[in-house]
Order: structure tokens, then sequence, then C-alpha cells
């Protein structure tokens, strides 16, 4: 069965970039958010076992959506990818519960290494 995969970013160019970077032949079914507002309601319902999640977003950004899934208790493991690679913010996800960060651009060789390190794929 395929594990839910939910990618959010505001920028359509970045949520494909993501897509094109998942390791071939893995066998997740993708969901795109643009906000994290969209973002936790496809969590709760149930598209986002697994979780690449921008910072930086209208509506709701990806620190809320961290707090939401804490205070919810969602069954999610998200990856934080973003272009703020302030040591700051890294304490700051991996402290709301996000595995890893990983820095915009995304490398499909660092992201692939990141899903191997956590057992992912």
């Amino acid at each position: 069965m395929s594990t839910p995969l939910l990618i959010c970013d505001d920028s359509k160019m970045a949520r494909n970039q993501v897509a094109r970077a998942l390791p071939p032949g893995w066998d997740v079914d993708i969901t795109f958010a643009t906000n994290g507002k969209e973002a936790v309601e496809a969590i709760r319902a149930g598209k986002g076992e697994m979780v690449f999640l921008d910072l930086t977003m209208p509506e709701m950004d990806g620190y809320e959506v961290l707090e939401a899934i804490q205070k919810e208790s969602l069954k999610s493991v998200v990856i934080v990818i973003s272009g703020d690679i302030q040591p700051s913010a890294h304490e700051r996800v991996t402290g709301l519960g996000a595995i890893d960060f990983i820095r915009k651009p995304v490398n499909a060789d660092k992201l692939q290494d990141t899903l191997r390190r956590f057992g992912l794929i």
C-alpha cells in the first residue's frame, strides 16, 4: 500500500522540484498543498503520513502547521524544506517535531539520503 505523501509549499515550482527529487519507484500517493491551512486539512484527512513542509507561506506558516500537528496529535512524519537556514529555525522545527531540515532548493541526493537515514525508504 502506498504511503500518503504531502508536499506543502506556496511555490508551484518548489512543489514540483520536491516531487521530481523523490526516489524512483518510491510507492507514495502525492497530495500538494499551497499553504499551511490546506496542509493541516490534508493531514487530518489522512493524506500526509509523510510531509515535506515549507516554513514561509501565506495563511498559515510551517511553524503553525507543526504546532497544529502536535496539538491535535496527528500522525505525520515531517521533514522541513526551507530557504530559512538559520540555526534558530532548525532548532525550532525539530523542537516542534520535524525529524529533519533540508535546505532549498532541494537536492535529490540529500533528500534521498535523509529518507534512508530515517528508514523511510
